[in-house]
């Protein structure tokens, strides 16, 4: 019989590809989500790229609910935990995105252990590693931690902080196998109009709704990849206990705006070509708050030590394979 996984907030942008991956690798899904309605839609777009998608379970639940979530990971043999709020704008009150982080976490891994599960793979970020470290150039590595009494210390990067800390201490005792992915900057192709907010950054190019560059980088990974690793840490042996930084590649906001001109120069009078100086940053968050929570981090480079994840066999496509990938989509999707 093939093993049964249980992905949370089955309809995500990084999910969806992940359940893709699974169903590709052999694996039996069962995914959360919110909304019950959504299902059969979700199955349907699934199917388009693996017809065993119509066969999926789906259950209801919430983040900030306990029902549900003994349900969902009953009778599967490993958790994919990914549900977690992710938004582009600060909100007023960051407990909006700290309290279902850190709650999700909660109830996913208490379930997990109630029902034997062997190992969960955490879905965190490089938030949880990189923020509050202001060095002009640095190489962080799994053994790095944000510093969430930063002030520039973002509502997401506290909630991803928060809730893998809590994740490694919850199976510091008992059975419970953890492995935690941390990706960079998700980008690759959107499956549907309902993108998220990981390509928010290419539509807002694309779109000419971004005047000039502010002076920041990223490092990039392509959802697909990230999809793969997340396989990869559940079924290597090795890999419980450990943290694994998924990203391949580090660029400029100019030069990934470059690169959207040079590959779609039908949009390239859209596409801004000044880089935003250093000092009017702040200026420019206010009116545009998607950059609010990476002020502190104008003009750095921060990379990171990938690997561990190179270790267990994978084999990531390029920081511009992701861009281009993820501008087809947009296109093609009629999103820009």
């Amino acid at each position: 019989m093939s093993e049964k996984i249980l992905v949370t907030g089955a309809s995500g942008f990084i999910a969806t590809h992940t359940i893709i991956e699974l169903l590709n690798h052999g694996y039996d899904v069962r995914g959360t989500i919110r909304n019950l309605e959504r299902g059969d839609a979700l199955r349907s777009l699934l199917a388009t790229h693996n017809e065993r998608a119509v066969d999926i379970e789906l259950i209801q639940a919430d983040l900030l609910e306990p029902d549900g979530w003994s349900e969902a990971v009953k009778g599967c043999d490993g958790v994919f935990h990914m549900a977690s709020p992710v938004v582009s704008v600060q909100p007023e009150d960051e407990d909006e995105v700290i309290a279902p982080a850190k709650l999700g976490t909660i109830m996913v891994l208490e379930a997990a252990r109630e029902h034997h599960i062997k190992r969960v793979v955490l879905t965190s970020s490089v938030g949880a590693v990189s923020t509050g470290h202001h060095e002009q150039e640095y190489l962080f590595t799994a053994a790095d931690w944000s510093d969430l009494e930063d002030k520039s210390a973002s509502a997401y990067a506290k909630s991803k902080t928060i809730a893998e800390r809590f994740a490694w201490e919850f199976v510091s005792t008992g059975d419970l196998e953890l492995a935690v992915i941390n990706p960079g900057m998700v980008l690759g192709p959107a499956l549907e109009m309902d993108y998220g907010s990981s390509l928010e950054a290419l539509v807002k190019l694309l779109r000419g709704e971004v005047p000039v560059l502010p002076r920041i980088g990223f490092e990039i990974v392509d959802v697909r990849d990230v999809a793969s690793l997340h396989r990869l840490a559940y079924q290597n042996e090795g890999a419980a206990g450990n943290r694994f930084l998924c990203t391949n590649g580090f660029m400029w906001f100019t030069e990934i705006a470059q690169y959207l001109r040079e590959q779609f120069p039908d949009y390239g009078g859209k596409i801004p070509q000044r880089e935003l100086p250093n000092f009017l940053i702040k200026v420019f968050a206010l009116f545009i708050r998607e950059i609010e929570g990476f002020v502190g981090d104008v003009g750095k480079i921060k990379r990171y030590d990938n690997s561990p994840a190179l270790a267990l066999g994978w084999q990531p496509r390029s920081a511009k394979d992701a861009i281009r990938a993820g501008g087809e989509s947009l296109i093609r999707l009629g999103i820009v």
